[in-house]
């Protein structure tokens, strides 16, 4: 099985592309959208083109194999207009025999464990970075964001496959890679 994450749109479609051609080469089995597809919020600065409508389009173009999960952006009203469904909070995988937990991140990551006691991989993204960090029994990984990266950091993915999960840069550069 052959996944690919992503993470923190908002709305903005300029890296769908990439993720389309990406698509049409790699042939993802699953897509996992963790989450705040249409909605940028008061802190964004303008310095890209919203078109949530495109954003909306592309994601029904792969509603048979997409999974995606509510962000703390999305809104009620996006969810009903999405044209596949909405997951809210957390939902659970079982791939290879992994249990993958998936969610956006602003109710469970690796600092709010406290509210996870489980052993498994959880995938999220809602910070906006990425990176992979393993904590008691959990793998915590964060795809960072698609569209707005943080921290100096660059837009970013994650595939798994065969008990690999890769984050990428959408540069196509390896930022952190975990194996099983």
């Amino acid at each position: 099985m052959k996944i690919l994450f992503l993470s923190d749109i908002h709305g903005i479609s300029d890296n769908l592309k990439y993720i389309k051609k990406l698509d049409d080469k790699e042939n993802f089995d699953k897509i996992v959208v963790l989450g705040d597809l249409y909605y940028a919020g008061p802190t964004f600065d303008n310095s890209k083109q919203i078109n949530s409508l495109e954003v909306k389009d592309f994601l029904t173009g792969y509603q048979e194999r997409l999974i995606c999960i509510k962000g703390n952006c999305d809104s009620d009203v996006d969810i009903k207009a999405s044209d596949f469904p909405i997951c809210s909070q957390i939902s659970l995988i079982c791939v290879d025999g992994l249990d993958i937990y998936l969610t956006h991140g602003n109710e469970y990551n690796i600092k709010k464990d406290r509210k996870f006691q489980r052993k498994g991989i959880l995938v999220y993204g809602h910070e906006h970075y990425s990176y992979i960090e393993k904590k008691n029994d959990m793998l915590f990984i964060n795809v960072g964001s698609i569209s707005l990266p943080k921290k100096d950091s660059e837009a970013s993915y994650c595939i798994y496959e065969n008990k690999t999960f890769i984050i990428y840069g959408i540069s196509g550069k390896v930022i952190e890679k975990v194996s099983f």
